[in-house]
């Protein structure tokens, strides 16, 4: 009945999961196929993949017809798995085929134990999990022998052992990590096969059940792997990045140095695809353009900044785990340094001394990669295509809503402070004063992590122009009300540059449906991207001057300088189509109560060629006049606050509170101002770009 039943079933009615089984099925009968024309199979090698039958001797072939006869009986219907669930109620008989010792009836019997639990309508049995450390075992030899299809097919049952059955979670938790590990290393090119091990990973570190520090930091250097190499499914890396982020919100400050690892691999990767897209050119960047000389020198900076990272991704970790770097075989990270930007420096340090490193110095090092990856991929498509592929999106989100390195310095102060109180109670009762305390916690730094947001803000704006990062962040609900309340002042965020990211993002992200680009001309070369976009543009050295005034949230004047109708985001709960997305990402009711009055002027500060975006305009010390106390000079003077004060954001906003203010950057510190170098024409026409993308010059030059 059995296979009469598997005789009249089509391939068109089989479940998915059959018809992937029966795909299992038929590579081992090839490779049964390929092995027929040897007459002694016990000269094959260790390393070669025997077929299906290879291994039976002619008088032991009743139990492996019998598992065949059944996976194919499994695999037949509904209502044949059914009796094979009655009739092995315990399990004992799927259990002894996967404990076999012949290759066929192992493969047969993972293809029965698959059928069985990939179908909903059976219960589960009470043997899966014992099913499941039977697989493990099976999976780990087989990748050994470098059987790919066997590995493949036994984790694959793993996989849905866990999705159906908590025992089975538990027993892989408890005795496969280990396995899983040594499966990954051994099959590290079977990109199937590793997409496998991430989702079983997933699956198993959960937000109810996590892993231990110990064992995310054994996993860390594989999960990277899954991010960056080359031989990974898209599926494997999304699954690793989630996993990876998941590592670094339940270990907090104990996870910097894998978060660093991760930054450092990112950076790293981006300098070597300039490398490569360099020596392919076809012709050199020519030195005497502004755009190529700050680009150079970015990619200079940029090498410097990933090997100082690297450096403190290795001290870090030396300091946290207590022990010597050069012990690194020993430690849980392992495998992590043995990623290749760690190698070298690792070697370099001088064994027996551990440099002095504190939450401040690796805070540090991680600002300048931040602030390096940002310079590299502030005018690079590609750069930023490929930093949003590799998982930037997380790390940014980390550092922008995280206080990993806050709690890093408390944590050190509290540690100097017990040695402190130890010191002098050993000194009290030697009546010895002068013991000094190299960690004293009033030497404790306070880490910039201000600026770290700054820069983390900044590249996440010039990300925001990506399609699919702009449907990241308006999902994630978490990360876009932390932004609209930085930009909103609601939250302590008093750098104007950081709300100024901060609102940026979120007009880049929730824009008006359309811009009225028609009469723009072609006068302008080099910008037809730039301006016939359906969205202002806001991007890399455009800055608000006042980020937290309702009038930014609105919407962006026309060529004809009518306010257009559209906010920005989305008003009395209505679905905001973003891109391709659906509701889902809308902003949900309350977060923009009413809508706001539409700018009626933009006023745009351009600053000199020795100042900058903000400092031009900021109120400098000397408050000398010429004039009398009674005179106008004074009396601004004495309006105008503290040093500091940046004068269009205190008065003009005041006087203007319908106008929108904005002011620009430009590099300067890398050209020769002077002569016929002047790059008056080429720094202009970016400015020009800008604007326009952000519809701020239309008016003026097309009306």
């Amino acid at each position: 009945m059995g296979f009469s039943g598997g005789n009249s079933i089509s391939e068109s009615q089989k479940p998915k999961y059959e018809l992937e089984l029966a795909a299992y099925n038929s590579r081992g009968l090839m490779l049964q196929e390929n092995f027929v024309s040897y007459p002694k199979f016990e000269k094959l090698t260790s390393g070669t993949v025997p077929g299906l039958w290879d291994d039976l001797q002619r008088e032991h072939v009743a139990v492996p017809f019998a598992t065949w006869a059944l996976a194919n009986w499994a695999l037949a219907s509904n209502v044949n798995r059914s009796h094979i669930q009655e009739l092995d109620c315990d399990g004992h008989a799927v259990m002894t085929a996967l404990t076999a010792s012949e290759r066929t009836v192992k493969w047969h019997g993972c293809l029965v134990a698959h059928a069985l639990l990939a179908d909903q309508n059976l219960p589960s049995n009470h043997s899966v999990s014992d099913w499941s450390s039977s697989l493990l075992s099976t999976a780990f030899h087989a990748s050994r022998s470098e059987d790919s299809p066997l590995a493949q097919l036994a984790l694959s049952t793993i996989l849905v052992s866990i999705e159906r059955c908590n025992e089975s979670k538990v027993v892989v938790r408890e005795k496969g990590l280990d396995l899983m590990r040594e499966i990954s290393k051994l099959m590290e090119k079977q990109k199937d096969l590793q997409e496998l091990i991430s989702r079983v990973l997933d699956l198993l570190y959960t937000k109810d059940s996590p892993l231990s520090l110990e064992e995310c930091q054994r996993w860390s250097g594989i999960v990277l792997r899954w991010i960056f190499g080359q031989f990974q499914s898209e599926t494997t890396q999304l699954t690793a990045m989630r996993i990876l982020s998941r590592i670094l919100e339940d270990n907090g400050p104990a996870a910097i140095p894998i978060s660093q690892g991760w930054l450092t691999m990112l950076l790293t990767e981006v300098l070597a695809c300039n490398k490569i897209s360099n020596s392919e050119g076809s012709s050199p960047p020519k030195p005497d353009k502004v755009k190529n000389q700050i680009e150079q020198s970015n990619i200079y900076s940029a090498t410097q900044v990933a090997n100082e990272l690297a450096s403190a991704v290795i001290k870090l970790a030396g300091i946290q785990s207590e022990s010597e770097p050069e012990s690194s075989d020993k430690l849980p990270l392992a495998d992590f340094f043995s990623l290749e930007p760690f190698v070298a420096p690792l070697k370099s340090l001088k064994k027996g001394n551990l440099p002095k490193f504190d939450a401040a110095d690796s805070a540090l090092a991680t600002l300048k990669a931040v602030k390096a990856l940002a310079e590299l991929c502030s005018e690079d498509a590609a750069c930023q295509h490929k930093v949003s592929r590799y998982g930037v999106l997380f790390l940014l989100r980390r550092f922008l809503l995280g206080d990993d390195y806050e709690k890093l310095a408390a944590n050190e102060a509290y540690d100097a402070s017990r040695v402190l109180e130890a010191q002098e109670g050993n000194s009290a009762g030697s009546g010895d004063s002068s013991t000094s305390n190299p960690r004293d916690p009033s030497s404790i730094r306070v880490p910039p992590t201000m600026h770290l947001r700054r820069h983390a803000a900044r590249l996440l704006n010039i990300l925001s122009l990506l399609p699919n990062t702009k449907r990241a962040i308006a999902a994630d609900e978490i990360l876009r009300e932390w932004l609209e309340d930085c930009a909103s002042g609601r939250i302590p965020c008093n750098d104007v540059k950081l709300q100024s990211y901060c609102r940026s993002a979120l007009l880049n992200i929730f824009c008006p449906e359309m811009v009225d680009m028609e009469g723009v001309s072609d006068e302008y070369p080099n910008m037809d991207g730039e301006y016939k976009r359906n969205c202002p543009q806001y991007g890399d050295m455009l800055f608000f001057l006042n980020p937290e005034l309702p009038s930014y949230i609105n919407s962006v004047r026309n060529h004809s300088g009518s306010a257009d109708s559209h906010s920005s985001f989305p008003l009395n709960n209505e679905c905001f189509e973003i891109e391709n997305s659906n509701c889902s990402s809308s902003l949900t009711e309350g977060e923009v109560a009413t809508k706001p009055t539409a700018p009626l002027l933009d006023i745009v500060f351009v600053h000199g060629i020795r100042g900058g975006p903000f400092n031009s305009w900021r109120i400098a010390d000397n408050k000398s006049s010429t004039t009398s106390k009674a005179g106008l000079v004074e009396s601004v003077d004495q309006e105008a606050g503290k040093e500091g004060t940046c004068w269009p954001r205190e008065w003009l906003s005041v006087d203007f509170p319908h106008a929108r203010l904005f002011t620009v950057k430009y590099k300067t510190n890398l050209t020769q101002w002077s002569g016929a170098s002047l790059p008056l024409q080429e720094v202009s026409s970016m400015l020009l770009r800008k604007l326009i993308a952000a519809a701020l010059a239309v008016d003026l030059l097309f009306s």
